[in-house]
């Protein structure tokens, strides 16, 4: 699925149109796996309590609600581009009583931040939809403290063979079926496996974070290796 130019405005109306079941959907779609992988992103992440973190494209908020539970005495940001998204995740802050988050409507090629203004900065199923995915990460980069951490947390396909062909068959055929039936889009959730299919390989996207500027970048696989949480550090 090469969309270009065409991405930023497809990827806008696609999450708009599955905004109200998206975390439903998250959640089953991924057998209740994805509260997990966001924990495990927040704990990398490092962050002290006084500390201030960035959830780049935090659609619905989960991430950056994970991460308020870890700076209490400090706070996160949420910028997403799609004002559908951010409605709920305001409603849902409000629900749970969360004072210490703060959502933003912003473009991440553009962060209307100053540099060096987080201790932590992250993304979550949010680089793959990106035309170009170094100047995401160099805008990441360029919010995050020295020394501080930036963190991606995205979809990847299993290395081990085997399991890679079992789950090709799940995630490029059930899913989008699934997907269909929970949200009424099933194109959206067709785009998933074809936006991971064509994003580039854990190893390379190490290589991308440190030519945008961080070091001691790694990257842990979870869930059978059908996601990569990478971490590094701003020098």
């Amino acid at each position: 699925m090469q969309l270009g130019e065409e991405k930023p405005k497809y990827v806008r109306r696609m999450f708009s149109a599955i905004a109200q079941r998206y975390d439903l959907a998250n959640s089953l779609l991924s057998l209740r796996r994805d509260a997990y992988w966001r924990r495990f992103a927040a704990d990398v992440a490092e962050l002290s309590d006084g500390g201030i973190a960035l959830d780049v494209a935090t659609g619905t908020g989960e991430l950056a609600f994970e991460l308020a539970k870890r700076v209490s005495k400090g706070g996160v940001v949420g910028v997403d581009f799609n004002a559908e998204m951010l409605s709920i995740a305001k409603q849902k802050a409000e629900q749970r009583g969360i004072k210490n988050v703060h959502f933003t409507l912003g473009d991440a090629l553009r962060l209307c931040f100053r540099d060096e203004s987080f201790d932590a900065v992250l993304v979550a199923f949010g680089l793959r939809n990106f035309a170009e995915i170094e100047k995401p990460l160099r805008e990441l980069v360029r919010v995050a403290k020295r020394g501080g951490r930036v963190v991606v947390l995205e979809f990847t396909l299993p290395p081990n063979r085997f399991l890679r062909r079992l789950y090709s068959l799940y995630f490029f055929h059930v899913l989008p079926f699934l997907g269909g039936l929970i949200t009424g889009k099933r194109e959206a959730y067709a785009y998933l496996p074809a936006s991971v299919a064509e994003f580039p390989s854990p190893e390379e996207i190490c290589k991308l974070m440190e030519k945008a500027g961080l070091e001691n970048v790694r990257y842990h696989l979870l869930t059978l290796g059908t996601v990569a949480v990478y971490v590094g550090r701003r020098k």
